[in-house]
Parts: C-alpha cells; sequence; structure tokens
C-alpha cells in the first residue's frame, strides 16, 4: 500500500473503516451497492455510515491538527510491539482498528518509516482475522479519487466494512467488523483527547464534542451484534459509561436536514449542531477514553 496515498485519506477518528476492505465494489464510480431485500444488513449498513457522519472529513482533519500547532507524539500510540500479544479474534479485531487509526496518525505527519510498522501492524492483524486483502489497492484508489465528495466517501467506507462484515459473517465471526470499527473509534477520540490537552485548541474540543453523536450511531451498531458476539455486551457496559458523560454535554441544533436515498429507501437526518464542553466535562471524556483504551490495547 502506498504510504502517500495513506496520507491522502488519513483521518484520525474512525478511519480503520476504510482498512477493513476485503475487496472493492465492481462500480466504477463508487456506489455502494445494498440488497435491498435484507431489511437488517440495510439498518445496520445506515448505522455504520452513521458512525462517520459527524466526523471532520480528512482534508478538514489534516488541516484542523496543523493549524492547532499538533506535533507528532509516538508515545500517544498503540506501542508496535503490543501487536503480538493479541491472540483472541476480538483482541485482534478492536486492535486492528487501532492500529488503522494510528496508521493514519502517522500518515499526517509524514512519519513514513512509523507508517510502515503500523501498517505492517494491520496487515498481521488482517491476516490473523483471514481478511489479509485489507489494503486493497482499488479501494486505495477509490478514496483518493472521491477524496472531495463525502457522500462517494461514505459509500466506499459502507462497501468495504460490508465486504468484511459478509466475510467475517460467513466465516462465525459475526460483529467483528463493529469491533474493528470500536477500536479506531477508540484510538481516534483518545489521540483527539491528547491533542486537546497538548494544544489546548478549541476547534479539537469541538470536533471532540461532536463525538457525541458518532458515539450513539456506534452503540446503536453494537447493539444490533449483542446477541451473536459474546464481546460485544461488556464493551457496551463501557462506552455507556462513556455515553453519560456526552450526554451533559448541551446540544444546540441549528439547522435540521433530512435526506433520502430513493434507491435504498433509507431517510437520514443530519443537523448543524453546536457543543460546548467545559474543562471538567473534557476531562472525564479524556479520562474515561483512556481507561476504555487502554483495556483494548493491554
Amino acid at each position: 500500500m502506498n504510504i502517500q496515498k495513506t496520507t491522502l485519506f488519513a483521518s484520525f477518528i474512525a478511519i480503520s473503516m476504510v482498512f477493513v476492505s476485503c475487496g472493492s465494489s465492481d462500480d466504477p464510480n463508487g456506489n455502494e451497492t445494498v440488497d435491498t431485500a435484507d431489511a437488517d444488513t440495510k439498518v445496520r449498513d445506515v448505522k455504520a455510515q452513521n458512525v462517520f457522519y459527524s466526523i471532520p472529513s480528512p482534508i478538514e482533519t489534516t488541516t484542523l491538527l496543523k493549524a492547532a500547532g499538533a506535533k507528532y507524539n509516538a508515545k500517544i500510540l498503540n506501542p508496535i510491539e503490543n501487536v503480538s500479544k493479541y491472540e483472541t479474534v476480538a483482541a485482534k479485531a478492536l486492535n486492528l482498528g487501532v492500529y488503522g487509526s494510528d496508521l493514519s496518525f502517522t500518515s499526517i505527519f509524514d512519519q513514513t518509516q512509523e507508517s510502515m510498522l503500523y501498517l505492517r501492524c494491520t496487515n498481521k492483524l488482517a491476516s490473523g482475522l483471514g481478511i489479509s486483502g485489507a489494503f486493497d489497492e482499488t479501494t486505495t484508489s477509490r478514496i483518493e479519487s472521491n477524496m472531495q465528495n463525502r457522500d462517494s466517501l461514505l459509500a466506499i467506507i459502507s462497501d468495504s466494512y460490508w465486504n468484511a462484515d459478509s466475510y467475517l459473517k460467513e466465516n462465525g465471526q459475526p460483529g467483528v467488523s463493529a469491533l474493528i470499527v470500536t477500536g479506531g473509534w477508540m484510538e481516534g477520540l483518545y489521540i483527539a483527547t491528547q491533542v486537546a490537552a497538548a494544544t489546548k485548541n478549541e476547534g479539537i474540543v469541538t470536533r471532540i464534542g461532536e463525538q457525541k453523536l458518532s458515539l450513539d450511531n456506534l452503540i446503536a451498531l453494537l447493539e444490533s451484534y449483542k446477541a451473536e458476539n459474546e464481546t460485544i455486551p461488556s464493551l457496551l457496559t463501557q462506552l455507556a459509561e462513556l455515553k453519560k458523560i456526552f450526554d451533559a454535554i448541551p446540544v444546540t441544533a441549528t439547522e435540521t436536514k433530512t435526506t433520502t436515498d430513493t434507491t435504498k429507501g433509507v431517510s437520514t437526518i443530519s443537523n448543524n449542531s453546536s457543543f460546548k464542553l467545559t474543562a471538567e466535562q473534557l476531562k472525564q471524556i479524556s479520562d474515561k477514553c483512556a481507561e476504555i483504551r487502554n483495556k483494548i490495547i493491554q
């Protein structure tokens, strides 16, 4: 996988979805294909996409980090030597997501050598899960070609996610793809809180507040798998504790917009909302996030 291409779509919050492709769609335009006859799949697909709805685009993320004066700090990432101790399917899946976000962070700061090391970690875990085709060049090219089109990016991400999800489910591992997403999201949030602590940048603090929406959708996604995967219930308990902190953040909605996809018969409601975190709320989020993340990588 070309590290320069990785840099183009690196986003430090939950971008691990990009890294779980087992193949790519035959559609050269990057359009998502969904079996409309499968209602459960359709619902989960929407939940998976919604995890990303309030996340800044890759370009926004890179600009925000650099404008904040953020510096590369390898100490906040999951050490590469940890990769050898992840033996269970759940540990591999969660940390594939973690290392995916770490890979993105190294790429944003043009740390080529570090990026290659984290790429090896993700490849090792993906191989251990039976999805060694995760770093598909065609998918990477599609992402590169659609950098300015958020809807297309979401469709490609969703397509990649469901390719991996279908493979894992067919091989007796339902819910594993959702664990990959969770690991990536948690590591992204952890990195964001660490950067916020170092820079005191209000823009990053605001982005952290916006993850209130992503967390709700992440929990909904995991809920849809909890009867199928024994690891997910305990993870949901931990995330519920984080949700309590986010729920205390006041939200001011300034505009509500409903978008309907007539092909899939799905409506998505979005709004431009403002989130104002107090210093204490930021600390609570940071502490709880670190607690959950450290359990994942231990």
